[in-house]
């Protein structure tokens, strides 16, 4: 039977805009993700993708609204719990990559055991980055490493914890089409082998790579 890592229920976010105006960010999405979906998620600049992610992954509160992970619901509980579910459960990849620019490549896999303890770290981001083809990477600075090997450690860190959930926004946005088939081709294994994606893009091709699309326009799913 298919396992329910995801599900969001009527979920709402609103901004204040300029002038004592709202913006209605998110408005009442409903969502499910089981395991093996790689889901691309489409639309136009400010309809709401990247706020509905941040949301799913426990790392905005909806204003209104439901988001269990795994049977969890996010939302009911106290921030440290929140973190722990966040850490234990879901994987987080940026177009900006976020690397720590005085770490090295194996030192930034492992970052993620500064907040949460995980037996053979070293070993498990080892056979990451040989995994990726970074092995003989693993002692350069993301300075000395290209746009596509940052991107690959930056997925590497994200799949050390060994999530459930991966969540992607524009994670091939800054790179030529040769590293963003690579890339893309890691996050369907991902699915592939029992977890689930979400990937924000505009990029055509990169969605033709997810197993379902999604279009977002003005805060609402069709």
């Amino acid at each position: 039977m298919t396992e329910l890592i995801l599900k969001a229920t009527k979920v709402h976010k609103t901004f204040a805009g300029s002038n004592g105006s709202t913006i209605k960010a998110v408005d009442g999405v409903d969502l499910k993700v089981e395991q093996g979906d790689f889901i691309a998620l489409r639309g136009p600049s400010g309809c709401g993708k990247s706020t509905l992610l941040l949301m799913v992954g426990g790392l905005l509160q909806p204003d209104q609204g439901e988001v269990e992970i795994a049977g969890e619901n996010l939302y009911q509980q106290d921030s440290g719990k929140r973190a722990t579910i966040r850490a234990s459960q879901v994987g987080f990849v940026f177009q900006q990559f976020h690397l720590v620019p005085y770490l090295n490549a194996l030192e930034n896999v492992l970052s993620p055991t500064l907040a949460r303890a995980i037996p053979d770290a070293t070993q498990k981001a080892d056979s990451l980055l040989e995994k990726f083809g970074l092995s003989e990477r693993r002692g350069h600075v993301p300075s000395a490493l290209s746009v596509g090997e940052q991107q690959r450690v930056a997925l590497a860190r994200a799949l050390l914890l060994e999530p459930k959930l991966l969540l992607a926004d524009e994670p091939t946005g800054n790179l030529d089409p040769e590293n963003a088939e690579a890339i893309l081709s890691r996050l369907a294994a991902f699915a592939e082998d029992g977890g689930a994606v979400i990937m924000v893009t505009h990029d055509d091709r990169a969605a033709e790579s997810a197993s379902r699309s999604l279009l977002m326009d003005q805060g609402r799913l069709k």
